[in-house]
């Protein structure tokens, strides 16, 4: 029996990944007490082909505080019990979230405690953050459409549901922030930046002007070699694990040269193990 545990901001998305996780096929509660997570654990338990083997329950910040504190806790007892359990949190930039409210003019859950919409984004944020420590996956929507999310969902809850890591490798720009989910990072903002060169300043790193340039800087090729060797390296410990996900950041100033062509790079050389990675450029998405 395997749980997943949805939680994160309001107007991050948690309802449409569990409105996915319901299209493939788990058994879905949304909004259900912290209180009330090893009462339901229990009961899936007790006949998980009832249950198709997969349900999922969203968590949210109207939970009492004292609850969502406890939620570390509560979270160690279910796998002590024997239940597979991950936990995906989602969020998004302040300024997104204020967008998302102001575009649909839904109220904030915690707006009605008299606290302004951006107060009561911050303090969310706060009353969440015992489960937001725990999360396997963290997943930022701030550029993702409603499809890139479902997508997102899909592809890497269903890796691991068949018990293969979930790896994802990402590309941006250190001037937009790092991605809040990636388990490593790598910055290679070192190396040669083809944005000087103004006959290659309007490709990006998909393209074969950017990719030939950087095919013949030595410094690409030695830090290139040493990402491999650490992946090498480390892959297999993670898979022994029984890890569910792994993200890989690599940045560089902007996000549209080096950074895009060091991950597709790694990209070929996890296919040429037999491996697959979701590639995900977030600053050309």
């Amino acid at each position: 029996m395997r749980l997943l545990i949805v939680s994160g901001t309001s107007g991050s998305g948690k309802s449409s990944a569990l409105n996915l996780l319901e299209d493939l096929g788990a058994y879905c509660v949304d909004n259900l007490p912290v209180a009330l997570l090893s009462s339901f654990a229990r009961q899936i338990l007790a006949d998980p082909e009832k249950y198709g083997g997969l349900a999922a329950v969203g968590i949210d910040a109207r939970n009492p505080q004292e609850e969502l504190a406890r939620f570390p806790a509560i979270l160690a007892g279910l796998r002590e019990a024997g239940l597979q359990s991950e936990v995906i949190f989602l969020d998004a930039e302040d300024t997104v979230l204020l967008k998302r409210f102001s575009d649909t003019r839904r109220k904030h859950p915690l707006t009605r405690t008299g606290l302004s919409l951006a107060e009561a984004i911050a303090e969310e944020r706060h009353l969440l953050d015992p489960i937001a420590a725990e999360a396997d996956l963290h997943l930022d929507t701030t550029q993702t459409s409603l499809h890139q999310l479902r997508e997102l969902v899909r592809v890497r809850v269903v890796r691991a549901e068949h018990s293969v890591m979930s790896l994802a490798l990402e590309s941006f720009g250190f001037k937009h922030g790092v991605p809040p989910g990636a388990d490593f990072v790598f910055d290679v903002r070192c190396l040669p930046n083809p944005y000087w060169d103004s006959a290659l300043r309007g490709y990006t790193g998909l393209e074969a002007p950017v990719r030939q340039f950087l095919d013949t800087q030595p410094e690409v090729g030695r830090m290139l070699r040493d990402i491999r060797q650490f992946l090498d390296a480390w892959l297999p410990q993670f898979e022994a694990a029984n890890r569910s996900y792994l993200t890989i950041a690599v940045g560089c100033t902007g996000g549209q040269h080096r950074s895009v062509y060091m991950v597709e790079r790694l990209r070929e050389h996890l296919q040429a193990q037999g491996r697959e990675a979701l590639v995900r450029h977030r600053e050309l998405s």
